[in-house]
């Protein structure tokens, strides 16, 4: 009976050693495992077994890419200015091996080297730089940061400045001086405005006179062709007279009627010279004679 109670508690012990000897190891994780204080193999995911007692295995280590937001840091610029800045760094773990034994608290390490590598890099630059080289800045972080934690098994993805805050007499200034760049860039568009307004008024009055003129003109060239047109009208009727009157073959008594007629026109107060032609006693006496009165005919009683 006690052979047997101590046979069921062996067999206990042992299941519960087997269970405790396999290890399940999830996706993007891996896991050190050491041999009597040695290392020996690395786990990555999937089912694995481990000898009992002998072997130990580490905390999991994240395979995906961290995030890291390190505290703000007060760093001297190259012009003697105390700012407050802080940087998110990205970093992924390739080696899980060099991770574990490269370097002492990766995470706190990588602390201290951000802070050392952001001082130097902005060390070497103004405020007024700084504030306008992020992106520069973060690239010769990125830069460095890599070049040192190779041998821990880490590559930095990238590295971000979050927060740049000067002094707060510097933050005064800087505000005066955006508003009165503001206020500059205000009265200059102001005064482009007006002289837009002002060249658009000229090139509009400008084109009123021109279409005004262009009408003038218009105007004068149809009274012109107007009266051009009743001048010729006028002559081609005074040639049909003439053809006419050509035709009915008048006589010369006709002709001097009608030449008398003419100077009647002539001088009728509209004519600022008047040229008497040389038998206007011929028209007078022909003039006399129509208007001389028949002679009465005698009666015989």
């Amino acid at each position: 009976m006690y052979i047997l109670i101590i046979f069921l508690i062996l067999v206990a012990i042992g299941v519960l050693v087997a269970m405790s000897s396999v290890r399940v190891i999830p996706q993007s994780r891996a896991v050190i495992i050491e041999r009597l204080g040695a290392y020996l193999k690395t786990w990555e995911a999937g089912y694995h077994i481990k000898a009992p007692i002998i072997d130990r295995m580490s905390e999991p280590i994240s395979l995906k890419e961290q995030v890291v937001n390190f505290p703000s840091e007060p760093i001297i610029t190259k012009d003697n200015i105390t700012m407050q800045v802080d940087a998110v760094v990205y970093f992924q773990v390739l080696d899980p091996k060099a991770y574990t034994y490269n370097v002492e608290k990766p995470l706190k390490a990588l602390e201290s080297l951000t802070a050392t590598t952001l001082r130097s890099v902005v060390g070497e630059l103004t405020i007024d730089q700084t504030l306008k080289s992020r992106d520069k800045i973060n690239a010769r972080m990125l830069e460095l940061l890599g070049t040192a934690t190779e041998s821990w098994g880490v590559k930095i993805a990238r590295v971000e400045l979050k927060n740049i805050l000067p002094p707060p007499e510097i933050q005064e200034a800087m505000e005066k001086q955006m508003i009165t760049e503001r206020e500059s860039r205000e009265a200059i568009l102001r005064a482009e405005s007006e002289k837009r307004s002002t060249i658009l008024v000229a090139e509009g009055e400008k084109e009123s006179l021109i279409l005004k003129a262009e009408g003038e003109k218009q105007s004068a060239i149809l009274r012109a062709e107007a009266a051009c047109e009743t001048r010729i009208r006028e002559a081609e009727g005074e040639a049909e007279a003439i053809t006419k009157l050509n035709a009915v073959k008048p006589s010369d008594k006709t002709m001097q009627l009608r030449s008398y007629e003419a100077l009647v026109k002539v001088a009728d107060g509209n004519a600022t010279k008047i040229i008497i032609p040389s038998d206007l006693q011929s028209l007078t006496s022909l003039s006399a004679v129509d208007a001389e009165p028949a002679p009465k005919k005698k009666t015989t009683k």
